[in-house]
């Protein structure tokens, strides 16, 4: 880190002091020497750069995006989530921010050790729980009160959403999230020690009018291993391996040249009104929009591609390809 500069005004002012013995050079020197110190907590030990944590941001933002689609299926109602933050903190601090009784779902990441923390807000678990069961998504708080009927229907809830959780996962590493447990009081929860590092990550979530967060709880101890997958230049040998395999290609190719599509040769068209059709009769005649000195166009799935010559081939009825049509992108390159 570069030193500051004086400016003249500030070194004449400096100089008076000492000459005047307002100052004293001896003492600017001790203070200059001395160590200085830092605080640092342990019990708060960050073990995460801002890098990482941006990784795994970029991460949770997209099951944040797949999750919205999800619960928008399921609840078929209006849902939005996104993530508010992505913070590093002692376990304990963790447990004490969320509600004395909530909705905890404990899953496994298999291969990874240990495992994650889904807690959900009361006001957004029962709303969800309310539309499942055909209402408008009203949220009543009676955590302690579920009974098994309720506590069933809200773990499959959260235990089909963790497929996405999955897929969002997939660029770094390929885990199985399945459920293990489901709780309502934190106290009783002990995942690993109080002054363990964990992140957590917040998300916004809004179902019809109610609003809440959902809270996912990653201990360090899962993350470990993967540490080294969550720098920008792991992300950036992942795009680079993502070449186009020749072999790959070959088979896409040939799965591609197998499928059907909808051809047709097309004559000609004309406007009319729906009076004019119901009094078409035999010998009726149709002008259409093209002279017959024009070549005709083969349509592809509803979109012009070549311009062709209506002939015979083998006593059958033909068409003779003979340029691309050019669309106005490509006439303008």
């Amino acid at each position: 880190m570069a030193e500051d500069v004086l400016s003249q005004s500030e070194i004449d002012s400096l100089l008076s002091a000492i000459s005047t013995g307002e100052m004293d050079a001896e003492e600017l020197k001790a203070e200059k020497e001395e160590k200085k110190v830092r605080v640092y907590d342990f019990k708060r030990a960050l073990r995460f750069s801002k890098d990482q944590i941006r990784s795994l941001s970029r991460i949770h933002e997209n099951f944040a995006r797949l999750l919205t689609t999800y619960f928008s299926a399921q609840l078929r109602t209006y849902v939005s989530i996104n993530v508010a933050s992505v913070d590093q903190l002692p376990y304990e601090e963790f447990i004490r921010s969320i509600p004395s009784m909530t909705i905890l779902n404990i899953f496994s990441v298999q291969p990874l050790e240990s495992r994650i923390l889904l807690e959900a807000n009361p006001n957004i678990a029962y709303a969800m729980l309310d539309r499942v069961l055909g209402g408008h998504g009203e949220s009543v708080n009676k955590v302690e009160n579920l009974t098994e009927i309720e506590t069933t229907l809200m773990s499959r809830l959260f235990e089909k959403a963790l497929e996405n959780y999955q897929e969002a996962w997939g660029s770094v590493v390929e885990i199985d999230p399945m459920l293990e447990e489901f709780e309502v009081n934190p106290q009783f929860l002990q995942m690993v020690s109080p002054n363990e590092t964990v992140i957590v990550v917040s998300l916004n979530t809004t179902i019809g009018e109610t609003s809440g967060m959902l809270n996912i709880c990653i201990p360090h101890v899962v993350l470990e291993p993967i540490i080294p997958n969550l720098s920008v230049h792991y992300w950036m040998q992942q795009q680079q391996s993502k070449e186009r395999d020749p072999e790959e290609y070959a088979a896409l190719t040939k799965t591609v040249e197998k499928t059907k599509v909808d051809v047709r040769a097309i004559l000609g068209e004309s406007d009319m009104s729906i009076e004019e059709f119901l009094h078409l009769a035999t010998d009726d005649v149709i002008q259409l929009n093209q002279s017959a000195d024009e070549p005709m166009k083969l349509r592809v799935d509803n979109e012009d591609k070549f311009f062709i010559q209506p002939g015979k081939m083998k006593n059958k009825v033909a068409v003779q390809v003979l340029e691309t049509v050019r669309g106005e992108d490509e006439g303008n390159e």
